[in-house]
């Protein structure tokens, strides 16, 4: 018996060792944290339970199996976040570069499989040079099966990926998959073919960084949802993240203890949309001052952001907010903006978080490279996205509502559960000048004509009341009460059901 226990105590030291204390050294030394480090910090004090400490890799190839090592990789199990149940994967980079094997792959198949069947979030740190290239199809079949694990799990528990290090080749289509990204600024990357490839076939020169870094896909690609400073600072907002969601779709969001007074009011919001209609506000002031404690947890803040998401809360309740922002390209809705806000909408509805839309959007964005890109497609996005949501739904008009913008915004023509425009609203086919200068085309060449007739159009239609008229808007509120109409309104709405005819699924123009 004293044997087997000294045996198990080397075992679990060799397994907590990984790749050995010089290897570990190097990893420090890069910036990096160690895989059980960063699950330390992820997780609460003492709630980790590890599964399949032991498990190695059967390869015998190569001389694979004088090399081994307990774990084989990957440090997989259970714990809590702030006291919510998650399962946790860490690959550690210090064993076999955390290549994926079969038996590595098989860690993560197993907690992917619990956590659906228990219902709570999976989160993975991905720090890993691939598949395992001496297993050869072995580790490929090992990466699809675990790509099969995130399409099930999609929109039945909550993923959540940190890229903690290299992720590249078919290894960036598991995180692609999960529902949120985290990327460390210069230590990890993401790309399905690296520099040297792309050197080799296109003939371009460029380095990890530029090709796959955090900055690159924080802001250009949209593939990274937070870029942070070092892997303390992504773990620590990882949990903060954690806590606006829902352990499963089985579950409504979680309610935090709230001391913020749902009918405070600001008077600063009376002043907030400029008398000019063409020049910009910030539309993050309107979203701070009417959500709980000003605490509002932004995802790509730096990728469109003509387009503002993310969680905040109302009553202690989560709830998503999309907004247009006028600070940026005038609030247009084009095609990334399209894609970033679609995307997200639909996580919320999967996962029964209530969506808060503010509106101040003058169109879609004109030009031929928007038209070739496909803005009617990726403008559809987001249509489709907001019709399917069966969540509740409340908007909120400050002034321009133009076009089919207005419809795509979460209108009352696409359920819209309560749809509120302050006096400043404008809701209209089109902004006054463009509208007379074609309804009046034979008057262009008398300005003051014209600037008659854009009068006219502004006092018949530049106003909330002609769409007030036809029951398309509930209410016209004063913008300081803002705060406490959306919070009657989310708790009108809490037993809220609404369902979709059956199907297998959609067809949404992807």
């Amino acid at each position: 018996m004293h044997d087997i226990i000294r045996q198990l105590e080397e075992k679990r030291e060799m397994a907590r060792l990984g790749g050995g204390q010089r290897r570990i050294d190097a990893q420090h030394a890069r910036g990096k944290l160690t895989a059980r480090e960063r699950l330390e910090l992820l997780l609460d004090d003492g709630s980790f339970e590890e599964w399949d400490m032991f498990k190695e890799h059967r390869c015998t190839d190569f001389d694979m199996q004088q090399q081994t090592v307990p774990g084989d990789g990957v440090v997989t199990g259970y714990g809590t976040i702030n006291g919510r149940m998650v399962f946790v994967f860490s690959q550690d980079f210090t064993v076999f570069g955390g290549s994926l094997s079969e038996s590595h792959a098989g860690k993560l198949c197993k907690i992917m499989d619990h956590a659906m069947n228990v219902g709570a979030p999976v989160i993975g740190l991905n720090d890993s040079g691939g598949a395992r290239i001496q297993e050869g199809v072995d580790s490929l079949g090992g990466y699809a099966e675990v790509f099969q694990r995130n399409v099930l799990a999609s929109g039945v528990i909550p993923q959540i990926s940190l890229i903690m290090g290299p992720c590249a080749g078919g290894a960036v289509y598991s995180p692609a998959m999960t529902d949120f990204i985290f990327m460390v600024k210069d230590s990890s990357y993401m790309f399905v073919t690296g520099p040297e490839v792309v050197k080799t076939v296109t003939h371009e020169e460029v380095t990890a960084e530029e090709l796959g870094g955090a900055i690159t896909h924080s802001t250009r690609s949209g593939v990274c949802d937070l870029a942070f400073e070092n892997d303390v600072e992504a773990l620590a907002l990882t949990r903060r993240l954690f806590n606006y969601l829902p352990l499963s779709n089985r579950e409504k969001p979680p309610v935090r203890p709230n001391f913020d007074p749902a009918e405070r009011t600001d008077e600063s919001l009376d002043t907030l949309v400029p008398g000019n209609p063409n020049q910009p506000y910030d539309m993050k002031e309107l979203i701070a001052k009417i959500v709980d404690d000003g605490d509002f947890f932004e995802l790509q803040p730096d990728h469109a952001r003509n387009i503002v998401i993310g969680f905040a809360r109302m009553e202690g309740s989560t709830v998503g907010i999309v907004a247009n922002q006028p600070l940026v390209l005038a609030g247009c809705l084009d095609i990334r903006s399209a894609i970033k806000a679609a995307r997200f909408v639909r996580f919320c509805d999967a996962f029964n978080i209530p969506i808060l839309t503010f509106v101040d959007v003058p169109g879609f964005m004109p030009g031929t490279a928007q038209e070739y890109g496909g803005i009617i497609r990726h403008g559809a996005k987001l249509l489709y996205a907001y019709a399917e949501c069966t969540v509740p739904k409340v908007t909120v008009i400050t002034r321009k509502a133009y076009g089919g913008a207005y419809d795509v915004m979460s209108s009352k023509h696409l359920r819209g559960d309560v749809n509120f425009a302050w006096p400043s609203a404008e809701i209209a086919v089109m902004g006054p000048k463009g509208a007379v200068e074609i309804i009046f085309r034979e008057e262009k060449g008398d300005p003051v004509k014209l600037a008659e007739r854009e009068a006219e159009y502004k006092a018949k239609f530049a106003n909330p009341f002609v769409a007030g008229h036809r029951g398309f808007i509930d209410d016209v509120i004063q913008p300081h009460e803002t705060r406490k109409r959306v919070c009657r309104s989310l708790a009108m709405l809490r037993a809220k059901k609404l369902e979709n005819p059956w199907r297998k699924h959609g067809n949404i123009p992807l």
